[in-house]
């Protein structure tokens, strides 16, 4: 990446480019979550305070264009463990002020923020996340399992909102959502982003988002434009002078062009001499290197640094709070463990399944080495009781597969939790150790109980203990 600007602190910004131009790379680096062993250069500055490992990661938020949640869960209780590990229950009164502040704004974000600021504050816990439920569209699906290719659950829509949502609740001041319209309609993206202009304009909040090919009346919810081509920003500035931009190098968009494809085209060495306005002979090749000179000469720049130097009420000192959410590992322990509980109920079926599998098979394994027929003279007859122990050790690690598979199938989830909400290895291993080992004792214990004396072991209690 190369020759970053700034962004204004209370706006949307559109981040247009084609696949492979480093969208992703940039948004990323924006939200401090590049790998730590790549080589990066220059400063990331958040009003003017620079951003290093000591910054609370609730001051930022970085939205992956893959929804990943757990399907057993429903919509309500994944907000509901977003909110608990991101600590912000009691930070939401500050939607308050920004609401009663933007007396001009009148729709239902804002009245459903400003029912949820009357509220008393032990109640104010209980409605924030069906406040951010509401606003994001998701109520009459607060119930309804997440789902996946087993399941059935939500629309693509819905979990993209849900995706939104988990982060929307730790009331983060930047957010960087990185194509976030994968595999939802042209329809849907609108009424996402329609949703994410409110906020944004309520609550003064910093989102980039980037788009692959976002329709005209899309377009027209952002405030400001960046078009990235090969690793550099070609255009940064107002919506509505992104086409002017290009018309002063001789480039003109078509009355019936959609302008998000205008920008990604003018810049391809296969489609950009369609829209060259001047004599085709004096038509030559801009590369991509020309517009980036070009842009940072012409008056554009200015632009957003004159905007990032009106005064705001919002920020005080140019500073940036220097707390986190301040949970402790008591709450983080509790808050997971719950999900687990919770978890283990929905999987109820399959250890239930296990449980008469191993029943069957204990009788099954009795019946082949019974008492009767094992003796204790030889060698031979010690084989026979060396085979019954091996059977009952295969079959409890073919059990312990099921958990496995399970917990391979959490890993990606658990991944983006650890990445964006500060989710500890501990505070998942642990809960998932302590749930599993009365599950472990119950099926070890029916195995023994329905074997031991059927097959002839020593009758001492002690040994069977």
């Amino acid at each position: 990446m190369e020759q970053a600007e700034q962004f204004d602190r209370q706006g949307m910004t559109l981040l247009l480019g084609a696949p492979g131009s480093g969208k992703t790379t940039f948004l990323k680096a924006l939200a401090g979550k590049l790998d730590l062993s790549l080589k990066r250069k220059g400063k990331l500055m958040y009003n003017g305070v620079e951003v290093n490992s000591s910054t609370p990661q609730h001051l930022h938020a970085y939205i992956s264009q893959y929804d990943l949640h757990h399907a057993e869960m429903t919509v309500r209780e994944t907000i509901d463990f977003a909110s608990n590990m991101l600590g912000t229950n009691n930070e939401f009164e500050m939607i308050g002020e920004a609401a009663r502040r933007k007396h001009d704004v009148v729709n239902e974000v804002d009245k459903n923020l400003d029912s949820l600021c009357r509220l008393p504050h032990l109640e104010k816990e209980e409605t924030l996340q069906q406040t951010t439920l509401s606003i994001l569209g998701l109520s009459e699906c607060t119930d309804t399992l997440v789902g996946d290719e087993m399941r059935r659950g939500i629309s693509g829509g819905q979990k993209k909102r849900l995706t939104i949502g988990e982060m929307l609740v730790g009331l983060a001041k930047c957010f960087f959502m990185d194509d976030i319209s994968t595999g939802l309609d042209s329809s849907t993206t609108y009424e996402i982003i329609k949703v994410i202009q409110q906020m944004v304009h309520l609550l003064d909040l910093t989102v980039v988002i980037s788009l692959l090919q976002p329709p005209p009346e899309t377009l027209e919810l952002f405030d400001d434009i960046i078009l990235l081509c090969e690793g550099q920003i070609v255009y940064q500035g107002p919506r509505e002078n992104a086409t002017d931009f290009f018309e002063i190098m001789g480039f003109k968009c078509p009355g019936r062009k959609n302008i998000a494809d205008f920008l990604q085209e003018v810049t391809s060495k296969m489609d950009q001499k369609q829209y060259w306005i001047g004599e085709q002979h004096m038509y030559h090749y801009h590369s991509i290197e020309k517009f980036v000179v070009s842009f940072h000469s012409s008056y554009l720049p200015r632009l957003v640094q004159d905007n990032l130097l009106l005064p705001n009420s919002n920020i005080v000192n140019g500073e940036v709070v220097k707390t986190g959410s301040g949970l402790s590992r008591w709450n983080i322990f509790k808050a997971c463990f719950s999900r687990e509980v919770l978890l283990l109920k929905r999987n109820s079926p399959i250890h239930i399944f296990t449980t008469i599998q191993i029943t069957i098979l204990a009788l099954v394994i009795s019946t082949i080495f019974l008492r009767t027929n094992m003796n204790h003279k030889s060698i031979l007859d010690a084989n026979k009781y060396v085979g019954a122990l091996f059977i009952a050790v295969m079959l409890v690690n073919f059990n312990g597969m099921i958990e496995i598979a399970m917990t391979i199938k959490r890993l990606p989830t658990f991944y983006k939790q650890r990445e964006l909400l500060a989710l500890p290895g501990w505070a998942l291993l642990t809960p998932n150790f302590l749930l599993s080992i009365p599950i472990s004792l119950m099926q070890t214990g029916l195995w023994t109980s329905l074997t031991y004396y059927v097959i002839g072991y020593a009758p001492s209690f002690i040994r069977y203990s």
